[in-house]
């Protein structure tokens, strides 16, 4: 009597098979899933502290400039001293002043953004060292009256944003362009103070 045939050997586990004979299409794309939730999450949160950042930034900007016009920006010297028929007035420069406060604020953002303010760059220092010589026209010009002092402060003034803008510039070009109006406002204040010296 012949002996039985011997059962059929099973086939053999597919490539998408664990070792415990669980097929792994099942968890693939819950893995998958997982790992985009991730990501998302990330870029999320990465996303919000960026904008928390450039809101502390700017606003810290601009209320520092709003604080020195309320302080020392009240003009009665200005007003009352003769000067040239082309100088603008104060309230436009004040409103100038604002606006450009807004743009160094926004081009720090975009250099902080990049990593700019490293141990091994200039920007930061720069930046702090315009921020603190944008304040001090005011109070020396419209309060005080001293003018080739306040041109003085104009003139290193000037000298440091055009470093800030080529610092910036090496690290987002955007930021360097954004410092460029500055720099410019900077040098018409510095002509605007000497006519105010002289006159």
């Amino acid at each position: 009597m012949p002996p039985p045939p011997s059962p059929p050997s099973p086939p053999p586990p597919s490539p998408q098979t664990f070792n415990n004979g669980i097929n792994n299409d099942h968890f693939e794309p819950a893995v998958a899933v997982s790992s985009s939730k991730a990501r998302q999450e990330k870029r999320r949160v990465k996303a919000k502290r960026a904008l928390k950042t450039f809101a502390v930034v700017v606003g810290t900007n601009l209320a520092l400039t709003m604080a020195i016009i309320l302080l020392f920006g009240s003009g009665k010297r200005y007003n009352a001293r003769p000067k040239p028929l082309w100088l603008p007035p104060l309230w436009l420069v004040h409103v100038v002043s604002l606006g450009l406060s807004f743009f160094m604020g926004l081009a720090s953002w975009l250099v902080w953004a990049e990593g700019g303010f490293g141990a091994q760059s200039d920007a930061l220092p720069l930046y702090i060292a315009a921020t603190s010589l944008g304040i001090v026209w005011d109070p020396l010009v419209l309060v005080m009256g001293a003018t080739w002092v306040g041109l003085a402060f104009c003139l290193v003034h000037l000298g440091t944003l055009v470093a800030c803008k080529r610092e910036f510039g090496k690290v987002n070009p955007l930021a360097g362009e954004i410092v460029g109006p500055c720099v410019v406002w900077v040098g018409f204040l510095a002509i605007m103070t000497f006519s105010l010296a002289i006159s």
